[in-house]
């Protein structure tokens, strides 16, 4: 069997070990046991084959695997729902104080209160929803 067919076989069956494992390492080997397989295909000999496969490896498991781990880690930062809604600019479409009015979110009219309760906004006013209790937009200039 040739040389680089042996590393193709090798890197097949590294990316079925990651396949079944997902731990960001047989797979980055897998792909050392391909940058091998080019070394056998340029004619590289046993230890150029074997330099190619540890340095492609080592360099990926740890330069590439912290950041991907990092990556799939990190919780997204897409706000969905009512929460998108907050620190959206609405207008007043009726008086706003501590006890109602209504403001246009978008293209949506909404239930607003004053977000302090000292302040009113009055119709044509911009403001900023600054919460979401239930059905009614928190808001404040």
């Amino acid at each position: 069997m040739a040389a680089w067919v042996a590393w193709l076989v090798a890197a097949a069956v590294l990316a079925v070990g990651e396949v079944l494992t997902l731990a960001l390492v047989a797979g980055f080997v897998a792909v050392g046991a391909v940058a091998a397989a080019v070394a056998a295909l340029a004619g590289g000999g046993i230890w150029a084959q074997l330099i190619a496969f540890v340095v492609a490896s080592v360099a990926l498991v740890a330069l590439v695997r912290p950041l991907a781990t990092r990556h799939l880690h990190t919780a997204p930062r897409i706000r969905m729902g009512t929460s998108a809604l907050v620190g959206e600019r609405a207008i007043v479409l009726e008086r706003v104080d501590a006890d109602g009015g209504r403001v246009r979110i978008g293209a949506e009219v909404w239930s607003a209160r004053a977000w302090d309760e000292s302040h009113s906004f009055e119709p044509g006013s911009r403001v900023e929803v600054m919460g979401i209790e239930g059905a009614t937009a928190l808001v404040e200039e």
